[in-house]
């Protein structure tokens, strides 16, 4: 039904925002590394 699909694209921006946010804590935590290691150089 409608409600259906529409309940699956609310989730499916969920999930997006949850995987943008993984994402980009990866990232923050590669450039931190990144920096340390260049520190220690």
């Amino acid at each position: 039904s409608t409600a259906d699909l529409s309940e699956s694209l609310v989730n499916l921006m969920v999930f997006q925002r949850a995987f943008e946010a993984n994402a980009k804590s990866i990232t923050t935590s590669d450039e931190l590394l990144n920096t340390l290691i260049n520190l220690k150089r």
